[in-house]
């Protein structure tokens, strides 16, 4: 077994960092240089893809720009809340088609998603490596987000993070103090089958 120093334990041996990655709301509200955030998106950009199609795409700002202001209203009031003491929001794109390996016409792709949510777990894991915490959300104005960024067709937005370092919980309301804690997971039994499937 596998603990970490936020009293997670793992079911089996892992690298400690994925039991020190968590999704806190309180930020410190330092700024974080555009170097500093663009290598923990270089992490998401090494991700793997189905036909390595790469579909994600990043669009970020950081605190304290104008480009902060352009993207914080994407997010919906809940999550501005709490993060408007991040050091930077990404917000989550992904390409729909591509064209396979030897051909020219490009094709709807099945994993999309999947493959841009492979690229945000690569940069939420580099960004506790750095010292950061990540938190991912899909509480957005999609909308709104398709204007603002100029999204044509052929792309999805998918969601948003913010990134900062952890803060002091005493900055957030009552009820969101209680849930600012690593939270737990699924044994590994629940969720892992071997040669089968069992729904909940």
């Amino acid at each position: 077994m596998t603990t970490s120093s936020n009293y997670r334990q793992a079911d089996y041996p892992i690298e400690p960092s994925f039991l020190n990655r968590w999704s806190p709301r309180a930020f410190t509200g330092e700024t974080i240089s555009e170097t500093e955030l663009l290598t923990i998106l270089e992490a998401g950009r090494w991700a793997p893809s189905a036909y390595n199609s790469q579909p994600w795409r990043f669009a970020y700002a950081l605190r304290g720009t104008a480009e902060w202001d352009k993207l914080f209203p994407i997010l919906n009031e809940f999550n501005q809340g709490w993060a408007k003491s991040a050091s930077a929001l990404v917000i989550f794109i992904s390409k729909t088609h591509f064209a396979a390996p030897g051909t020219t016409e490009e094709k709807p792709s099945y994993s999309h998603s999947f493959d841009t949510g492979a690229a945000w777990s690569a940069i939420a894991h580099q960004a506790q490596l750095l010292g950061f915490q990540a938190h991912g959300m899909t509480g957005l104005h999609f909308d709104k987000a398709v204007e603002i960024l100029g999204i044509p067709e052929g792309y999805r937005v998918e969601a948003a993070a913010a990134i900062g370092r952890l803060g002091d919980k005493s900055q957030l309301p009552d009820y969101l103090q209680a849930r600012e804690t690593p939270s737990p997971r699924r044994p590994l039994s629940e969720v892992a089958f071997n040669g089968t499937f069992k729904a909940d």
